[in-house]
């Protein structure tokens, strides 16, 4: 039996490529500092870093900043994903991010604000654990279709790209409705991508919807 845990953490994160954070692992991780520290100097050492946003449900990893261009630029040209998505799957995953996520991280930042008044700075890392699992909305994909049919390649590639991203674990289908996976959350970086969509023309969308106010765009900020 391995006995190096971080080692053996990085393992199974590199193999089963995300964690639920009840994981005892993943727990130790959150409120470790030193545990913590030792697994990410590891990554890094591998041009990875770990994605524990306090708000999602599960820990991935990704490659660093440094390294993504030896990765993702290929003969003079940067590659929509190394996971073998086309653009048109990217762009697809960009709007069910801002479709399912932000309108959740707003409500997750307005229980946050409320438990902070009750909640000591000695275990902030935990009191967030249960917001993380707070659920998503799905969104039917006849209303995705109606909305962005025309602009991600219609019907055939919407249908070709839903089941992809599923098997991937970014979203799971249900009945004819997208709903989160496991991955959907720790896909983009919340503080670099959501001022982009907010400032742009789907937060208008979004807030006709009723899927998003005022506050999520100032939180972005």
């Amino acid at each position: 039996m391995n006995h190096d845990s971080a080692a053996r953490l990085i393992a199974r994160l590199l193999a089963l490529r995300y964690l639920p954070r009840e994981d005892a692992e993943i727990r130790r991780l959150l409120i470790d500092s030193s545990f913590r520290d030792e697994v990410e100097q590891r990554l890094a050492g591998s041009g990875l870093r770990l994605l524990a946003h306090p708000f999602a449900a599960h820990v991935s990893i990704a490659l660093t900043r440094e390294c993504e261009s030896s990765v993702f630029e290929q003969n003079d040209a940067w590659q929509a994903s190394n996971i073998g998505l086309a653009k048109d799957a990217v762009a697809l995953l960009v709007i069910l991010w801002a479709l399912i996520i932000l309108p959740k991280r707003e409500r997750q930042l307005a229980g946050e604000a409320a438990q902070q008044e009750t909640q000591s700075e000695l275990f902030e890392n935990v009191k967030l654990t249960p917001l993380a699992h707070e659920a998503s909305r799905g969104i039917p994909q006849n209303v995705l279709l109606e909305d962005y049919g025309k602009l991600l390649g219609g019907k055939t590639r919407i249908s070709f790209s839903l089941p992809q991203l599923a098997r991937l674990g970014f979203i799971e289908l249900k009945n004819k409705v997208i709903h989160e996976g496991p991955l959907l959350d720790l896909a983009f970086d919340y503080a670099e991508m959501a001022p982009r969509i907010l400032n742009g023309a789907l937060a208008d969308l979004l807030k006709q919807r009723g899927l998003l106010s005022e506050t999520t765009d100032q939180e972005a900020h």
